[in-house]
């Protein structure tokens, strides 16, 4: 077996797997007692087990934190496009049939393989985890998810990356790339109008960039507007050791249970985030 590497990561990570696994027993509860059929997607999985930079203990990333789920998920779809995290995540597992492995890019292979099969008529349900490292979803994975009708996203909206990227407080330094990159991942261009406002002054109008209350409030209209999901959860802010907002954590369901039950989740989690 080659050596393991692990990711040190912050308590925020910890909580997010907590809340994460939460909702997932949750999740498999309801499906399993109603007998649908249904599976697990993380879409950027990462190893599996990771260093607690509180503590420097290991803890369960978010794979196994699913697999550990009772009652538990009829199938699990772990995917990472980076070749040595997913060799390390096969090791880890082993070769359990309940679990499909894919090093790919995320975006190609759900809209593609795995959405697909996860079907209404055949009473297949699946909760799906969108945890990028930065800006690498492209919007038409959640719009296919979204119109599915049979999925629930779980998505990190990774504002502290958008800012550093892209969403910038003067948008004529922003690089065409970073452009194109947020458009492929908002899904068009109406972003720059949320962001910015027009403030006028003595020299004439500038831009005025938004708090990120202001964007994260316009992605889950957009959600619901333009993906197609019924019913999104409130976003739930996660901080760093400064207090900054890293990403905000929102669930976005074709039920109105699950973002009742998420909410309550959150709720309980929103004095520690």
């Amino acid at each position: 077996m080659d050596e393991l590497v692990f990711d040190v990561v912050g308590y925020w990570t910890e909580l997010k797997i907590e809340i994460l696994q939460k909702y997932a027993a949750a999740y498999s509860t309801i499906l399993t007692k109603n007998k649908f059929w249904h599976a697990y997607i993380d879409a950027f999985c990462g190893r599996g087990v990771h260093i607690s930079r509180t503590t420097y203990e290991f803890i369960e990333g978010s794979p196994l934190s699913a697999l550990a789920v009772e009652p538990p998920f009829d199938h699990f779809f772990f995917i990472d496009i980076e070749g040595k995290v997913v060799e390390q995540l096969r090791q880890i597992v082993g070769g359990r049939d309940d679990v499909s492995v894919f090093h790919e890019d995320a975006n190609g292979v759900l809209v593609d393989s795995i959405f697909p099969q996860i079907r209404f008529d055949l009473r297949r349900r699946a909760l799906c985890f969108l945890d990028p490292r930065g800006m690498h979803w492209n919007w038409e994975v959640l719009e296919a998810a979204g119109q599915a009708g049979t999925i629930d996203l779980f998505v990190n909206f990774p504002v502290m990356a958008m800012n550093r990227r892209a969403l910038w407080r003067d948008p004529d330094r922003v690089s065409e790339n970073s452009i194109q990159r947020m458009n492929r991942f908002w899904g068009d261009d109406s972003w720059r109008k949320i962001v910015y406002r027009k403030r006028r002054t003595l020299f004439g109008d500038e831009d005025v960039k938004e708090p990120n209350e202001v964007v994260v409030e316009a992605f889950r209209d957009r959600l619901r507007k333009v993906a197609g999901f019924r019913y999104v959860s409130e976003a739930l802010p996660m901080r760093n050791d400064q207090g900054g907002v890293i990403y905000y954590l929102i669930l976005a369901a074709p039920v109105e249970v699950a973002t009742t039950i998420m909410n309550d989740i959150f709720r309980k989690y929103r004095e520690r985030s």
